[in-house]
C-alpha cells in the first residue's frame, strides 16, 4: 500500500544539493541497466507526413503501432472481459497506479502474479504512475518536493505518493510498460506553477529510474510536462531524452485546453523525441484526434473515452456517433454499423439495443464491445494505409465520411495536417 503520510518527513529531500546528486544517480543509474525487454522496429513511414508504422516488442506479446490502448482502471475494463477484450484484437491495455494501489492493493495482486494474473490478461500492460490524479483529484491532494499528498476518496486516510513509492507499486504489478510518476497541472494552468512542475518532473524522473527494481523486465517511459509553453517544453525535452529510458510520453495534455494549442504542443515533441523510440501521447481516445496526432508522429494512444461514452448509450461509428438511448432508434432494425464484424453489430439490432437500455445493463457491455471493437479496427486501418503509402488518401477519406462537407472540418485539425503536408481538398 501506499506509505502514510506524517506530519513532517524525515525522508523529505533537502536542499539543491541533494536534488542534483539524486539527479546525477538517475542518469547513472539508466545508463547501466540492462538493456529492457523493448525494441521497436519502423516498419514504414509516410513520405509526406510524420506517420509511421512500428512493430513494438513487449515481454508479452508484439504491438503493431499506432495503436489505442483502452483503460482499465481497477484491472479491468467496464463491461468487458479480458478475454472479449483479446478477442477484439487488443494487444495492451492499462492499467491505474493510484487505484489498484488503494484497492486491493499490491501485496495482494503481488500474490496473484502480478496484475495480469489477477485479471487473467496474458497481453501487455501498461500501468500510469498516479500522478494523473494531481488534477482529477486536486481537491484531495498536495504537492511536495518529495511527492504528492492525497486524502483517500474511499476512508479520508492522507497518504503519501513519492516517485519511489509509484514504482514500487509498479514493479508489485509486474506491468510491461510503468510511466515515471511526474507533477502534473492542468493544461489550462499557466505560470510559474508550470514550470515547477516541469522542472520537478525531470527530478522525480532520476527517483523513478533509480527505483525500478526490474529494468530487465519492465520498461520504464519518461513524461514530457510544459503545459502549452514552447520553451519549457523544449526545455523537458532537452533533459529527458538524455536519460536512457526506453520511451517516452507526451503528458500535460487533453485537459480542456484550445484544440490549436493542442496539436503545436504534440507536433513540438514528437520533432524533438529520438525517432528510435515509442512515442506515447497519453489522453487522447476521439477518432478525428487519433488520425491526426498519427500524422503529426505518435505512436500509442490511450482514453476512457470509448468504454465511458458506451455507458450513456453513445456508439461509435465512422460518421460520428449513434445516441442510441434516442427515440428514434426504437424501430430501426440495422445493426449500429453494417460493416462493423464485432459481436454486437453481428448479433443485434440499434432497436434491440435501445430497448435493453430502459431495462438492462447488459447494453452498455454490448456497447462497450462495439465502441473498442471501432477504436481497434480505427487503428488497424491507419497502420494498413501507412504500410502501403496512402496515409495522406486514408486522412481525406476518413474526414470526408467522419463530416458531412468540409465547411464542418475542425480548423484545428485542417490547420495541423497542413502542417506535415497533408492537405484535405
Amino acid at each position: 500500500m501506499f506509505m502514510a503520510a506524517p506530519g513532517v518527513s524525515a525522508a523529505s529531500v533537502a536542499g539543491a544539493g541533494a536534488l542534483r546528486s539524486g539527479m546525477a544517480a538517475g542518469i547513472a543509474a539508466a545508463a547501466s541497466a540492462a538493456a529492457a525487454p523493448l525494441a521497436l522496429r519502423i516498419v514504414a513511414e509516410c513520405p509526406v507526413s510524420k506517420a509511421r508504422a512500428c512493430e513494438l516488442t513487449l515481454p508479452h506479446c508484439a504491438v503493431s503501432t499506432p495503436v489505442f490502448m483502452p483503460v482499465g482502471t481497477q484491472g479491468t475494463l467496464k463491461g468487458i472481459t479480458s478475454s472479449q477484450l483479446e478477442a477484439l484484437g487488443c494487444q495492451i491495455c492499462l492499467g491505474n497506479t493510484y487505484h489498484l494501489g488503494m484497492r486491493p492493493g499490491p501485496e495482494l495482486i503481488k500474490k496473484a502474479n502480478g496484475l495480469h494474473g489477477f485479471m487473467d490478461w496474458k497481453r501487455n500492460l501498461l500501468t500510469d504512475s498516479g500522478g494523473f490524479q494531481m488534477v482529477s483529484l486536486v481537491e484531495l491532494s498536495e504537492v511536495t518536493e518529495e511527492g504528492v499528498r492525497f486524502r483517500s476518496p474511499y476512508d479520508g486516510k492522507e497518504i503519501l505518493l513519492t516517485p519511489e513509492e509509484s514504482i514500487g507499486i509498479q514493479n508489485s504489478l509486474g506491468s510491461d510498460i510503468m510511466m515515471q510518476l511526474d507533477d502534473v497541472v492542468s493544461s489550462t494552468v499557466t505560470g510559474p506553477r508550470v514550470e515547477e512542475a516541469m522542472h520537478r518532473s525531470i527530478r522525480w524522473l532520476d527517483r523513478c529510474i533509480k527505483a525500478n527494481g526490474n529494468p530487465d523486465r519492465q520498461n520504464l517511459f519518461a513524461i514530457i510536462q510544459g503545459g502549452l509553453d514552447p520553451e519549457l517544453r523544449k526545455t523537458c525535452l532537452e533533459e529527458m531524452t538524455k536519460r536512457a529510458v526506453p520511451g517516452f510520453a507526451i503528458g500535460g495534455l487533453s485537459g480542456g485546453e484550445e484544440k490549436e494549442h493542442f496539436w503545436k504542443m504534440v507536433t513540438l515533441s514528437t520533432d524533438h523525441l529520438p525517432r528510435e523510440k515509442p512515442r506515447y501521447l497519453m489522453g487522447v481516445g476521439y477518432a478525428t484526434d487519433l488520425v491526426v496526432c498519427v500524422a503529426l508522429g505518435c505512436d500509442m494512444f490511450d482514453c476512457v473515452f470509448p468504454t465511458r461514452t458506451a455507458r450513456f448509450g453513445s456508439a461509435l461509428v465512422p460518421w460520428g456517433s449513434l445516441q442510441l438511448k434516442h427515440k428514434q432508434f426504437a424501430k430501426d432494425f440495422q445493426p449500429i454499423d453494417s460493416d462493423c464484424e464485432c459481436a454486437t453489430c453481428r448479433r443485434y439490432s440499434r432497436a434491440f439495443l435501445h430497448a435493453l437500455f430502459k431495462s438492462d445493463t447488459a447494453a452498455m457491455h454490448h456497447i462497450t464491445v462495439h465502441n473498442i471493437a471501432y477504436q481497434m479496427s480505427l487503428m488497424r486501418s491507419v497502420r494498413q494505409s501507412i504500410v502501403e503509402q496512402s496515409f495522406p488518401t486514408f486522412v481525406r477519406r476518413f474526414m470526408e465520411r467522419m463530416y458531412s462537407s468540409q465547411e464542418k472540418y475542425p480548423s484545428w485539425a485542417v490547420e495541423a495536417l497542413a502542417s506535415v503536408g497533408i492537405t484535405l481538398e
